[in-house]
């Protein structure tokens, strides 16, 4: 009965947060309160990114390889954009960044799991 819990339990936690990371992009596409970044930019590539890669992840369609290739992402914004403004994500405001890559990891490491397009 656990296991019948938990992997249910897992496959919301996946659903939120492909839903929020797809937030994160429609929002530096000037939605939700955004300011529009400029598409042909790094930025600009990592909103088309989210906003494609977390619609992806919440439905579990290749979700071992999206959700790796967002972890990556969220490390790479991490160390580029937030490090140097301090030391702990708490200071630099790297939080979501550092959250968002570790949960992906998980994600590409476990698999889409129940309530999938991959399962099925």
């Amino acid at each position: 009965m656990r296991d019948w819990w938990a992997s249910r339990a897992y496959a919301v936690m996946r659903i939120v947060f492909g839903a929020m990371f797809m937030t994160y992009g429609l929002q530096k596409l000037g939605l939700f309160g955004g300011r529009l970044v400029p598409i042909a930019s790094l930025l600009g590539m990592a909103a088309i990114f989210e906003t494609v890669a977390g619609p992806l992840i919440a439905i579990g369609l290749g979700t071992r390889v999206v959700a790796f290739l967002a972890s990556g992402e969220m490390a790479v914004a991490y160390f580029r954009t937030h490090q140097p403004r301090g030391v702990l994500p708490v200071q630099n405001g790297g939080m979501p960044a550092v959250l968002f890559c570790f949960a992906f990891l998980y994600i590409a490491a476990r698999g889409a799991g129940v309530w999938s397009v991959d399962k099925r």
